[in-house]
């Protein structure tokens, strides 16, 4: 069953003038895509996820990061939450063609601040990227041959490219690849994979 896949980033300082950087470093680690290149999306949350957003703004074609950053920059509180929302390819089995095509897939990147949501990043991360569902890395539902092995191994790949750059182009001193039922991705991997052979 798939299942939501989250990285966390803590960092040793995440005072007001270190949010906006360590954003902007981890949105220059991210493969955007080919097809959807850039931001696509930014929106401000003021205190709480259930507070309506102060700002939002959606770019067609998507803005390079640092210029999503400036976006957030006039309006930087510690009780702030930012959002940028990307894209990255990744592959899929094209059910109608019954072949494998790298597709743009939505992440987004939430930037909270030490006292937003109640020092929600404790938990959750100051920097937390929620890539959507696990199924592109695990393909539960497809027969996995040599090609589409190859393609989860080639999705699974890009994840960890993403996180070791992320966490070390950040300066972040921990990190997470979690997933909301708590179940371990690698394992989750493995036990897929061993049915292979």
């Amino acid at each position: 069953m798939s299942d939501p896949l989250y990285l966390s980033l803590w960092f040793p300082t995440f005072e007001l003038d270190d949010m906006l950087p360590r954003a902007l470093s981890v949105l220059r680690a991210f493969p955007f895509s080919v097809q959807q290149p850039g931001i696509a999306y930014v929106a401000l949350h003021p205190v709480s996820w259930n507070e309506a957003t102060i700002l939002e703004r959606r770019f067609n074609p998507g803005i390079r990061p640092e210029e999503a950053v400036v976006v957030a920059a006039d309006l930087l509180h510690e009780d702030y939450a930012y959002v940028f929302e990307a894209a990255w390819d990744l592959w899929v089995l094209d059910p109608k063609q019954n072949q494998w095509i790298l597709k743009p897939s939505p992440v987004s990147i939430a930037v909270q601040g030490e006292e937003f949501e109640d020092g929600a990043y404790q938990q959750d991360g100051h920097i937390r990227v929620d890539f959507g569902l696990d199924s592109p890395f695990l393909q539960e539902t497809v027969q996995l041959t040599s090609e589409a092995e190859s393609r989860v191994r080639a999705n699974i790949q890009k994840l960890v490219d993403f996180t070791t750059r992320a966490e070390k182009n950040s300066g972040s001193n921990s990190r997470l690849l979690w997933s909301e039922s708590e179940e371990n991705l690698a394992q989750k991997l493995i036990a897929r994979l061993q049915k292979v052979h």
